[in-house]
């Protein structure tokens, strides 16, 4: 009886095997869904759209774009989280939310463990950008100026959990001082109090700022290391997430997908435009996106502490 049982369950596995491959070998059949949890407009959001082409290409199908806005992201991750693992729902997201938003909002319905990772597709810079009539003219400055001014100088951002909020916070870590962070309803209207001097400053993508601070300076700016605060760590990343159970070979098309859309000179030509890269080829694999959501979520965790919502 024993060994009819596993021959039967054994048989099982196999049909199950053979129909998951079957599946994945047809695979894509209709549109596909990409949730991405920014405004439309947002440099993500671009990013995602120039991304979503070419994949569409690459896979003979349209990716459809999602806007799923709100609660630091975690409303569309919430979503991705809870669709079909059938790889016709896919998200994309940064550091902000598949990593910070789980010490902001410590009572979400997901966790890192609720997303199989695609691949990394773009790698963003961070700028910290002054009004022009700021004091300061580099960063010695404008630490120095911060630290004779506790607490006087604001720093705009898009509110807790977005990125520019994270790089607001990474920034005055580093650099140990105590700065006023002013949380806007999107990166846009904090860059227009920056530059109407209603606040000393923003922290925000490059892309976001170049056009506003002369975008081509933006390529000579030196890094936070060139400017003599190393500690500083600014680059952002976007990557790709299907819901948990998605077959691993249906990862693997989206991830061979990905990887040939970030060659084109489309995306190419798109990424440079806002200031973003592409990653490197062996920055494209599934465990390199783990890893970083593995190491951002442990990073926010000691920073974001204070800012956990109850």
């Amino acid at each position: 009886m024993i060994s009819f049982v596993v021959k039967r369950l054994s048989a099982a596995i196999a049909v199950v095997a053979f129909a998951t491959a079957a599946f994945a070998q047809d695979f894509p059949k209709r549109p596909i869904t990409m949730i991405v949890p920014f405004a439309a407009g947002d440099t993500s959001d671009v990013i995602a759209r120039t991304v979503a082409e070419q994949m569409g290409i690459a896979l003979g199908q349209t990716i459809v774009i999602e806007n799923v806005a709100g609660a630091g992201g975690s409303t569309a991750l919430a979503r991705a989280s809870r669709a079909e693992p059938d790889g016709y729902t896919i998200a994309i997201g940064n550091a902000g939310t598949n990593a910070a938003t789980y010490t902001i909002y410590p009572k979400l319905p997901f966790t890192p463990d609720s997303f199989v990772p695609i691949a990394m597709v773009a790698k963003t810079f961070g700028i910290i950008a002054l009004r022009k009539d700021f004091p300061a003219k580099n960063l010695n400055e404008f630490i120095a100026y911060a630290k004779a001014n506790p607490g006087k100088i604001n720093l705009g951002h898009a509110g807790v959990g977005s990125s520019n909020y994270l790089i607001c916070k990474s920034f005055v870590t580093a650099a140990g001082i105590d700065a006023t962070l002013v949380g806007y309803r999107g990166a846009a209207p904090a860059l227009t109090d920056a530059v109407g001097s209603q606040i000393d400053g923003v922290c925000d993508a490059a892309a976001s700022v170049s056009q506003s601070i002369n975008e081509k300076l933006v390529p000579d700016l030196p890094t936070s290391a060139e400017a003599g605060l190393p500690e500083f760590e600014a680059q952002g990343w976007n990557g790709l997430f299907a819901p948990k159970g998605t077959p691993p070979a249906i990862i693997a098309k989206l991830n061979a997908a990905a990887r040939t859309a970030v060659e084109t000179e489309a995306v190419k030509k798109r990424f440079a435009d806002l200031s973003t890269v592409a990653p490197d080829p062996d920055e494209q694999t599934p465990e390199v996106l783990q890893k970083l959501v593995t190491r951002d979520v442990e990073k926010y965790r000691k920073m974001l502490a204070d800012d956990a919502k109850p």
